[in-house]
Formats: C-alpha cells, sequence, structure tokens
C-alpha cells in the first residue's frame, strides 16, 4: 500500500494536481461551436453545496419533527484507511431543528452544525434524544423543548455507548434504551485493526484454527455489545441484556420483556454473504435464563407487534404467530397441501403460487399482511384472509406492483406504492380495512419516499422529489391532503421544467430526463434513463453511465454535471444470463446507443462510456468488444477477476460469494469455471482496446483495490495504447470525499477526459 501511494503520486502531482486534459494527445482544442456558454453550468462547487434535508423523526401526535440538514461537503473528512475498523465512526455534522407540525417554525436544537444521529421524540414529545460524536465517542443528549436545555447521560467508567448502537425511548418516556461497550473492547478491536493494517507481523492462522476469516472475525465484533436503559431523572444505568453477540434487539413496552437475535456463528459462511447462524432468544426482567423462541433464523423473517410479546414469524411458506411467554405456536397461513413427492409440474405451480412471505405485523399484533404470488392479504389471527392489493402475472411487465408502506396503529389503513413500470406515474394508494375500499391519493410523476405515519394517524411526512432534483421533506395529513413543503432545500438548483414558478432566475441549470424504451440485442425490451444536454444540442456527444438497471430519474450529480456541459446522459437497463455477464452490456449499451443516434440525440461519432464499481468493471470489458466508443472512464471497477475473486480481504467472503453466487454472476467457483474467470477478465483482452481509457481509484479503496485497476494501466502501457491513471492516494471507493481539493480535481477530470475526446476536433498531420 506505501508502494501504491508512492506511485500515485508520480502519476498525479501532489501540488499542484495537474489540469485536467492537459497531457499530450490526438486531439486540439474544444471548438467554440461545442463549448458550453452557459454562465450557469454547474461547477464541482456545487455538487459539494447540494443540500439533503430529512425528517428525522415524528412525534407521536403528528406535532412535532425532528429535522436534520447537511450539504455534500458536510462528508468530506472520510479516512477511508480506517474502513473495517468497527470502531471507526462516519457521522455527518447535521443542523438539527424542532419543527412545529402546524406553523413550520424550526428552532435549533443547537447552533451550527454536530455530528449526530437518531434524532428521536419522546412520546409525549416534549423531550428529543440522539447520538452526538464528541471525542471519538458518542454520547446520548436529551434536549427539553420548553426550556431549550440538555441533559448528557452519565456513564459508568470504562464504558460507552457503542458506535452502532440505536436510540429508543420506552413507552412511558422515562428511560432511553440503547446498545453499550467496555473500552476494553474498543482497546482489543482497534488493536486486531492495527495488527491486520500495519503488523509488524501478521500471521494468518489454517481453517482448523482461526475458522473465520480475520477480517470478517474483526468486522463480527460489532456484534458484541450490551444493551442498557438510561433515566434521565436520576442519571441510573441500568443492563437490560447482558453482553453478547447482538445482532437486533427489542424491548416490551412495559421493559418486562427483551428479545434479541443470538448470533452462534461457527465460521465463515461462503454461502450466505457475511451470513450468520442465528436465534431469536428472549428474557424478562426476573428471569436468570434465557428462553428460545426459535432455534435458528435461517430463511425466516420475523415481525413484532408493537407490545412486544406478540410476534409473527414466516418459514418454508407458512406464516405463524407465537407469544413470548407460550411455547405453543398457531398457524396463520399455509401453502398448497400438495406433498413434495408429488414433482408433477401442475403440482409444482400450485405449491409456487400459494407460498406465504411475511410483509407486516398490526401494531395491535390481531393481524398480519402477507403476500403471495397473486397479490398482498391481510390475515387474522383467526385464518379469514381479504385480499388488499392484486399482484400482476409474472409475465405482466406494465402493471404496477403494489408495496406496503405503512399501517395505521389501529389498522385500520394500509398505505400502498403503486407505481408503474413502463411509465413516470407513481403513485400512493390507503385501503380502508373496515370498507373494502382502495383509495388513491396520490398519482403523478414525483417521487414520494419515506413515508411516516404518526401514532395516532392524522400525519403523514415523507419526501418528495420532482423529476432529476433532490427531494425536499413534506408533511400532509393522513389522507395526503394539503401537503406543505417543510424545508426547501436546494433553491440554487433550477427544476427540470424552466417554467416551474418557483424556480430562481439566477438557480445552476438541471437536465430534462426522459424515459427511453429500447430493445437490446436479443429483442428484450429495456429502459433506460436520459439526461438531456441542458444547452439542447442534438446530436450531441453522449455518455452512457453504466452499472445494471435504472428506471427512475433521481437526481444524480454526475449526469448533470455532464449535461450542464452540453453532454446527453443515458443510463441504459441491460439483462444478464448467469454464467454470461459480459454480454450484458454489449447487448443492452450498444443497442441503446443505436436507439438514441436512430432519434437524433446522441452523435455516433462522439459516443462515451463510464461506471463505477460494478460498472467500472463493466465498461473495461465493454470496450474489449466493441470499438464504439470513443472515450472511457473506470472509477473503481476491477480488471482481473481472478485476482479479486480472493482479494479485498476487508469485505471478509464478499467477493468469493459475488462471483460465485450474487453480483458477478459467474455461478461457479474459479476452479469449477476457470475459463469463465478468464473471459470476465478485462486485462486479458486489453489488446484488443483501442478506446482511450481513464481509470480512476482510490488508494485505501478497500473495496476494489487500487492495485486491482492497476493492472489495466500497465498492461495499456505496455501496449503502447492511450490510457491514462488518477489515483487519489487517501481516496476510497468511487468519488474521493478526503477534501475539497481531491473531489474537485476529481470532477474536473471527467469532465476534462470526455471534452478531449468527444468535443475536441482530431489534428490533421
Amino acid at each position: 500500500m506505501r508502494f501504491v501511494a508512492f506511485l500515485s503520486l508520480t502519476l498525479v502531482a501532489a501540488t499542484p494536481l495537474p489540469a485536467p486534459g492537459s497531457s499530450a494527445g490526438e486531439h486540439a482544442a474544444v471548438p467554440a461551436s461545442l463549448r458550453v456558454t452557459r454562465a450557469d453550468s454547474l461547477r464541482a462547487a456545487d455538487l459539494l453545496d447540494v443540500t439533503s434535508a430529512s425528517i428525522a423523526d415524528l412525534s407521536d401526535d403528528g406535532r412535532h419533527l425532528a429535522l436534520t440538514v447537511s450539504r455534500r461537503r458536510d462528508q468530506l473528512g472520510v479516512v477511508a484507511a480506517r474502513d473495517g475498523d468497527p470502531s471507526y465512526l462516519r457521522v455527518v455534522p447535521v443542523e438539527l431543528y424542532a419543527v412545529d407540525a402546524g406553523s413550520l417554525e424550526r428552532r435549533a436544537v443547537f447552533s451550527g452544525k454536530r455530528p449526530v444521529r437518531n434524532p428521536v421524540w419522546s412520546p409525549d414529545a416534549t423531550r428529543l434524544a440522539y447520538l452526538e460524536l464528541v471525542d471519538d465517542r458518542l454520547r446520548i443528549v436529551v434536549w427539553e423543548r420548553t426550556s431549550g436545555r440538555s441533559t448528557v447521560a452519565r456513564l459508568a467508567p470504562g464504558t460507552y455507548v457503542a458506535e452502532n448502537s440505536e436510540l429508543r425511548w420506552n413507552a412511558a418516556g422515562t428511560q432511553l434504551h440503547f446498545a453499550l461497550r467496555t473500552e476494553a473492547w474498543r482497546t482489543r478491536v482497534t488493536a486486531q485493526f492495527a495488527t491486520l493494517v500495519r503488523g509488524p507481523i501478521t500471521h494468518l492462522g489454517a481453517p482448523e484454527s482461526e475458522p473465520f476469516l480475520p477480517w470478517e472475525a474483526l468486522r463480527r465484533e460489532g456484534n458484541r455489545r450490551a444493551i442498557a436503559a438510561w433515566t434521565p431523572a436520576t442519571q441510573r444505568i441500568e443492563t437490560l441484556i447482558p453482553e453478547g453477540m447482538i445482532s437486533s434487539w427489542a424491548v416490551s413496552a412495559d421493559g418486562d420483556v427483551r428479545v434479541w437475535n443470538d448470533d452462534l456463528t461457527r465460521k465463515t459462511d461462503y454461502e450466505t454473504i457475511m451470513g450468520r447462524s442465528e436465534r431469536l432468544v428472549a428474557r424478562t426482567a426476573a428471569d436468570t435464563v434465557t428462553r428460545v423462541l426459535l432455534e435458528t433464523l435461517r430463511n425466516t423473517t420475523v415481525q413484532w407487534a408493537e407490545d412486544g410479546r406478540r410476534y409473527f414469524y414466516a418459514r418454508e411458506g407458512t406464516v405463524w404467530r407465537a407469544t413470548v411467554g407460550d411455547s405453543a405456536r398457531r398457524r396463520v397461513a399455509a401453502p398448497d397441501s400438495t406433498p413434495a413427492s408429488d414433482t408433477s409440474r401442475a403440482a409444482r405451480e400450485r405449491r409456487a403460487k400459494s407460498r406465504w412471505s411475511l410483509v407486516r405485523a398490526a401494531a395491535l399484533g390481531d393481524a398480519v399482511i402477507a403476500s403471495r404470488q397473486d397479490g398482498l392479504y391481510l390475515i387474522d389471527t383467526l385464518g379469514a384472509s381479504t385480499r388488499i392489493a392484486t399482484m400482476p402475472d409474472s409475465t405482466d411487465q406494465a402493471s404496477p406492483r403494489p408495496t406496503v408502506l405503512q399501517w395505521s396503529r389501529d389498522g385500520r389503513y394500509v398505505y400502498l406504492a403503486i407505481n408503474a413500470r413502463d411509465r413516470w406515474e407513481r403513485g400512493i394508494a390507503r385501503w380502508d380495512r373496515q370498507s373494502g375500499r382502495t383509495e388513491v391519493l396520490a398519482r403523478d410523476a414525483d417521487m414520494r419516499s419515506g413515508l411516516q405515519l404518526s401514532r395516532d394517524g392524522a400525519t403523514l411526512t415523507f419526501a418528495l422529489a420532482t423529476s432529476n432534483r433532490p427531494a425536499d421533506p413534506f408533511i400532509a395529513d393522513a389522507a395526503l391532503a394539503r401537503a406543505r413543503r417543510v424545508f426547501d432545500a436546494n433553491p440554487q438548483l433550477s427544476a427540470a421544467d424552466p417554467a416551474r414558478p418557483d424556480a430562481r432566475p439566477d438557480a445552476r441549470p438541471l437536465a430534462r430526463t426522459e424515459l427511453v424504451r429500447y430493445l437490446d440485442a436479443d429483442g428484450a425490451p429495456q429502459w433506460g434513463v436520459l439526461y438531456h444536454p441542458v444547452n439542447g444540442a442534438k446530436p450531441a456527444p453522449t455518455v452512457f453511465l453504466v452499472y445494471e438497471s435504472f428506471f427512475d430519474d433521481t437526481f444524480d450529480a454526475t449526469a448533470n454535471l455532464l449535461a450542464s456541459r452540453g453532454y446527453a446522459v443515458l443510463k441504459p437497463s441491460v439483462s444478464f444470463e448467469t454464467g454470461y455477464p459480459g454480454e450484458a452490456w454489449l447487448k443492452g449499451v450498444t443497442a441503446a446507443a443505436n436507439h438514441l443516434i436512430a432519434i437524433g440525440v446522441a452523435d455516433s461519432a462522439r459516443l462515451g462510456v463510464h461506471g463505477t464499481s460494478y460498472g467500472g468493471y463493466a465498461t473495461n470489458l465493454l470496450i474489449t468488444q466493441t470499438k464504439r466508443f470513443k472515450a472511457a472512464v473506470n472509477i473503481s471497477g476491477k480488471v482481473d477477476f481472478i485476482s479479486f475473486y480472493t482479494d479485498s480481504p476487508r469485505l471478509g467472503d464478499r467477493n468469493t460469494h459475488a462471483a460465485e453466487r450474487s453480483q458477478d454472476r459467474i455461478g461457479a467457483t474459479m476452479w469449477e469455471a476457470p475459463m469463465k474467470y478468464i473471459e470476465h477478465s478485462a486485462v486479458m483482452f486489453a489488446d484488443r482496446i483501442t478506446t482511450p481509457l481513464l481509470l480512476m481509484t482510490g488508494g485505501e479503496d478497500h473495496n476494489v483495490p487500487a492495485l486491482n485497476t492497476r493492472e489495466m494501466y500497465y498492461a495499456l502501457r505496455r501496449l503502447g495504447r492511450h490510457v491514462e491513471w488518477v489515483n487519489y492516494a487517501e481516496g476510497g471507493h468511487g468519488i474521493p470525499m478526503t477534501n475539497e481539493r481531491e473531489f474537485t480535481h476529481f470532477h474536473d477530470t471527467l469532465v476534462g477526459w470526455y471534452d478531449r475526446w468527444l468535443k475536441a476536433r482530431p489534428v490533421v498531420p
């Protein structure tokens, strides 16, 4: 790693950073006809000023909001070198406000910005609790809404609030429950991390002596904690659940019952990514022993009622109801009873269609929402079921697939997202349990997310984003009527629609977006999200941002930066077949390019492609198979599948699992299908690359190590091809979030690369 950092300085001078696009090349300056002349074009600094505002919590009575506000620049200062250290915290500094839901008047909980998280109202909304990072430790703070005074929890010497702690009020509002750790734990894991990173001697043992991969063993230490209660009025701290391997936990409304997932994993699990073997256990305040509720949680979904005593779980297509104090369980819903020995097609289809999945438990514990292939159902504890929404047939790719967003505490109303899959039409509906009717509350092109319903069922909060804009927090009544914006986060960014009445005249322009339908090389329909160039040029130099599948026109900082400089940007979708992932991008991306050229959007002579992480990997594979692209950028993407397969040690078994069973879609181990790993290693076919390639990496990227991407740089240099490599020595995965200087250099370099190869005129000898 020291060598990489040194080498990176030979490629990117430390002071000053080279001007983007300054390398000598085969292209001259960008002609005036292709420049964006608007003075209000987006800059990297504008991306750092994009603001996120969100409603962290809604009080039970719906009358008070906890609002957090931060800018992207607040995320700078990441120490990627500490990735994998369970004691390292990244807490973004935010402004924290208490907002009156009626008047929308904001009151600052503290001045300026502080690194806080988990703001949560007490049940009576008189106090707001949160976790604050001070001197590399979290502390619990309670702010009094009336007086403005704050109280800080005083923990016993040698203990502190766990880095991954939750923060929850008890039902009476007298205690806060949280996760607790000892300083001894911190000292131990910090030493483990240091040994794995710096040595001076690191000795990794055999499976029989060290059943866990060392980095996975360190990651698992994050589950080691105790659960405690703090009483602000008396500063009393009491232990609710003794220290153990606790991945998740809950305490009943009255505080008597404590349940948790007990991690019993004995060795690295290569079958499930970062897999755990857990059981569900419980203990009451008076118990001296732990009761096992479920011996295993593998392939099991659990949902709890509000009282913390009743729960539902689903396993192998059956939904069960149980209580903590009763060993008996009651079946709520079951699949078709055709015996597994009947392997006929009809029997298999009946069993598949009738399998149940648990979606949501009612707060009062008297019903559940479960799903099967034909719809969403409300099922009461006696087994009576009512279908509340229909699921389209699996062959129907256009009809909406409803999903549950919220369920009112009294069990009457179920809120559903009903979004079209062939156009930008997003809807929210409300099903009434009393009448059995469904009412559409909203249906338009806007995106509403993060729906919160107050305990009294009268108030809704949500984030709303119009086309290609960052979302703003909103509040409305239970019928989604009289919606009001709580905070206008980004008035400096204009709407995609210039006619929007609230757009500022000095605002930075954003791209107009369009949903594009095309057929891939196999004739399968695909969707792509098109960001039109802000200057309206047609045909335009066009950049394809690749990954997997895209549909929603969410705000994309990189796409908007390029669009503001005169580029059309398309995020194309692809279809994968296990064993042949490399073909997906060739079939999908080139077909998308053909479509944009045919409709006059893209200039066929000025096509670029880039991606980040899996998208960077895709980019490198793609340009080994086609010469259509005149510029390419691989950001933090692997180029050598063979070396990557067992690399990135801080991720444990992630890389082997990704190749064999998940995202990479090879579908076999390297020893079962060695040629597949060779075929999907772009560096093996570097001699086929003629596209000018820019490689961008982080020297402290422990997801896709810069060492892997570096292989392509030296391969293409050996072949005499045009390649450049920019390594940010302290950067992590993707865009460097180290400091503003490197963030700006990254974006200026990216735009400069495309300007050089897609806009500049070739030099005539």
